[in-house]
């Protein structure tokens, strides 16, 4: 079964199907949110993290990278004795530490958008290379979700599905040259 067939009329997961899953994204702190929610789901459903997610935003001060990239060990603290997020300790340093990465890509590029834009297109493969020796706990599954989740790779929705149409008309990264 594909995210398009369990989704819709779901309560949590619908709306992020239906409006943000797959859609093209050049906000640098709502792609940092994305790549640390993959980081978080890594080993537990969507489903825990889309629940989390609101208090995730606030935890992670709205995952701007130039905040986050600045947390201490007293930020850190603060996460780990959050029972609104997963406390998870490796996957709060990898937000953190790759905010931090993401924030030099920005300075050196623009932005992290820009960054990402300049290193398209890829085979997923490459992306996975590409992240793993730029970011760290950074997994096939973790980028793989990110780069669909955001526009970069083909494959959040089945053409079948509403959705895979209006996201067509957004001419995301992954279309280009493929019509």
């Amino acid at each position: 079964m594909s995210y398009c067939d369990i989704a819709p009329g779901h309560p949590i997961h619908a709306p992020y199907h239906d409006e943000e899953y797959g859609f093209p994204v050049a906000d640098d702190a709502r792609l940092n949110e994305r790549l640390a929610l993959e980081v978080f789901q890594a080993g537990l459903s969507w489903l825990i993290v889309l629940k989390k997610r609101p208090a995730f935003y606030k935890a992670f001060r709205g995952f701007a990278p130039d905040k986050v990239a600045r947390f201490s060990a007293r930020d850190k603290a603060r996460l780990m004795a959050d029972e609104a997020i997963i406390r998870n300790a490796r996957k709060i340093d990898a937000t953190i530490e790759n905010s931090r990465r993401m924030r030099a890509l920005a300075k050196a590029h623009g932005s992290f958008a820009a960054w990402l834009a300049a290193q398209h297109p890829h085979p997923k493969e490459d992306w996975v290379k590409l992240f793993r020796d730029t970011f760290v706990f950074m997994g096939g599954e973790v980028v793989g979700e990110f780069l669909m989740s955001t526009g970069y790779l083909p494959g959040a929705h089945a053409k079948s599905c509403p959705v895979y149409k209006r996201i067509l008309a957004l001419d995301p990264p992954w279309s280009r040259g493929a019509r």
